[in-house]
């Protein structure tokens, strides 16, 4: 069987290195390129350098557009700004395009819409087999539970994290709003970084925190007073959301274009 040919953008990063080894290590991959943004102190380094391993002959480059021509699949956890513009690349080689990032604003989705025309794009705030089941899970509760029981949900991420909520808190309260057929845009209520938000009714409640190096907490919490219905998730090693990744280039590539989630990956839409 052929090989699957994978570029890693963001190289440098904590995820693309992750990523970068899982490739290596697949024997139905191939690590065909990895990037960085320009002027990065990485460029022109071996690979094997930035992974503490032996040399695997593979530059770093910011020549995206010739990578994207020549490769299968594009594995991406950057930067919402750096994504798109990836995204554009993908659109124009008729690619696979694997998108980890999170923090993205209305028009800049907008845009991932439209380079899914021409490209595969598997686009998920989490890439764990754990959360997308737990997504599902949050939905059915939702639609359960009457309007008396109040939606709170907490994450608790790294200190370097930017966006806030995570992606994956977005997830799982989209996964909410849909169990009570009402939009997730209307009924979510953001909490100041650091600072638990106070229990509303008929509003997601969501609440963000920023501490050492936790790779991701997550919990969503339905509660009318008298009891309380919890669903929880813990990331132990950022492994899994490189597993994750992977499964869906493979998925992938035997796709026509189109948007799609983990979840369709997964089989549990």
């Amino acid at each position: 069987m052929k090989k699957i040919k994978v570029v890693v953008t963001g190289i440098t990063g904590r995820m693309g290195k992750q990523i970068a080894e899982r490739v290596l290590q697949d024997n139905s991959l191939i690590l065909f390129g990895a990037t960085e943004k320009k002027g990065h102190s990485s460029i022109g380094s071996d690979v094997g350098k930035l992974l503490k391993s032996k040399k695997v002959k593979i530059k770093v480059t910011d020549d995206i557009i010739a990578l994207f021509a020549k490769t299968d699949a594009v594995i991406d956890f950057t930067s919402p700004e750096a994504t798109i513009n990836h995204s554009k690349y993908a659109a124009q080689a008729r690619i696979v395009h694997v998108i980890g990032t999170t923090g993205f604003k209305s028009h800049q989705l907008k845009k991932i819409r439209y380079a899914a025309q021409h490209a595969t794009i598997i686009k998920s705030g989490n890439m764990s087999l754990g959360i997308n089941l737990i997504e599902k899970l949050i939905s059915l509760s939702s639609s359960s539970l009457n309007d008396e029981f109040s939606i709170m949900i907490n994450e608790t991420h790294h200190k370097h994290k930017i966006d806030a909520p995570s992606g994956t808190a977005l997830m799982m309260g989209e996964a909410a709003a849909k169990g009570k057929n009402k939009n997730f845009e209307n009924i979510k209520k953001v909490s100041r970084l650091n600072v638990r938000g106070k229990n509303l009714k008929n509003k997601i409640v969501m609440s963000s925190f920023r501490k050492g190096e936790v790779i991701g907490d997550h919990e969503i919490i339905f509660s009318n007073g008298d009891e309380n219905v919890i669903i929880k998730h813990s990331a132990k090693d950022r492994g899994i959301f490189a597993n994750g990744a992977i499964q869906a280039v493979k998925w992938g590539v035997s796709r026509k274009p189109g948007l799609f989630t983990m979840s369709d990956v997964l089989g549990i839409s």
